[in-house]
């Protein structure tokens, strides 16, 4: 959910157990089916990007479509670990700790990693349009793979430190409890807080920079016309487009500070805002990724076309196969 509700736990103040009435079992059934449907959907849709950029390999040779791949993974593990704690949250008032941290730290992680994953493909596209006979040494396989293990250590490290505080602050026996699966409390200790919000801050207006610079030099090459201005377009339309990516990641950080006051105004409708605020914010985002590249270009939509064709013709039942003789 471009987690996301990995967000939601790490600044929400109001745990879900808190929340007054309680859902209905068939209102609980129905947001639960819902939110199954719809990962089963996205998850579906991802597997088949995986499935198309790995049968060729033209795809994993393109420092762009690596790139492309990394964040369609990212989303879809982030999209696992969210609804399944959206669905835990219902299934189960308090599991292990240990177990709720496993979830919460990998969730964090691949929140965090894409706006950076934003970031790596806006500056991928500026030196395409800006520097095009250099791109060939500038933008490498090798160093495009480097760049993914620095985007996974930036984003680890939050999470991480989060973990260090808690067994430096907490006794041991803490992860042999039982608690609501909520990065609030799970991670007590106030400096957490605090220190989430200082990184928060330089890592949001970092990758603002590099996309306000990388579209703002795209421009002016526009402007110049001194490369292929169809590829210009394409190219300043989609660090655009990761723009509103990124404002919807830095959605997941405000949402719950707005819903925090909403559930007080509006107590009777506690789960319904939180039941919106999870699908606006956390799900909705996850579509993006696909209408991007898996519809936008056109290199990557004819293959996807093709592998989608392939697989529904297999599974599509046989007409015309000779019968048996009886």
């Amino acid at each position: 959910m471009n987690i996301s509700a990995a967000s939601l736990y790490e600044n929400s103040s109001l745990p879900l157990q808190n929340a007054t009435p309680r859902d209905s079992f068939s209102a609980t059934l129905t947001k639960n089916i819902v939110a199954m449907l719809v990962w089963l959907a996205l998850s579906i849709i991802n597997g088949s990007m995986v499935s198309t950029f790995f049968r060729h390999s033209f795809f994993y040779e393109d420092p762009r479509y690596i790139m492309f791949i990394y964040m369609v993974i990212n989303d879809a593990v982030q999209l696992t670990l969210v609804t399944g704690l959206y669905v835990v949250s219902y299934a189960f008032s308090k599991i292990l700790a240990s177990a709720c941290c496993l979830l919460i730290m990998m969730a964090v992680l691949t929140t965090r990693s894409t706006p950076l994953i934003l970031a790596g493909m806006a500056i991928e596209r500026y030196v395409s349009i800006c520097f095009p006979l250099h791109y060939g040494h500038m933008c490498t396989v090798q160093r495009t793979v480097w760049l993914v293990w620095v985007i996974l250590l930036l984003s680890a490290t939050p999470p991480f430190t989060d973990l260090f505080i808690t067994l430096a602050k907490e006794p041991a026996s803490f992860f042999q409890t039982s608690i609501f699966c909520d990065h609030s409390l799970l991670f007590r200790d106030r400096s957490i807080y605090y220190k989430n919000c200082a990184f928060d801050s330089v890592y949001f207006s970092s990758v603002f920079v590099v996309l306000l610079y990388t579209y703002c030099k795209i421009m002016l090459a526009a402007r110049a016309a001194s490369t292929d201005l169809v590829s210009v377009k394409k190219a300043r339309n989609t660090v655009l487009l990761h723009g509103v990516q990124l404002l919807l990641c830095m959605l997941a950080f405000v949402v719950p500070s707005m819903q925090a006051p909403l559930i007080q105004l509006f107590p009777q409708y506690s789960m319904e805002i939180r039941y919106i605020n999870f699908l606006l914010v956390y799900i909705i985002p996850r579509f993006l990724s696909p209408m991007i590249y898996g519809f936008r270009d056109e290199k990557f939509r004819k293959y996807w076309i093709k592998y989608l064709i392939h697989r529904v013709g297999r599974v599509k039942p046989s007409e015309h196969l000779p019968q048996k003789p009886k």
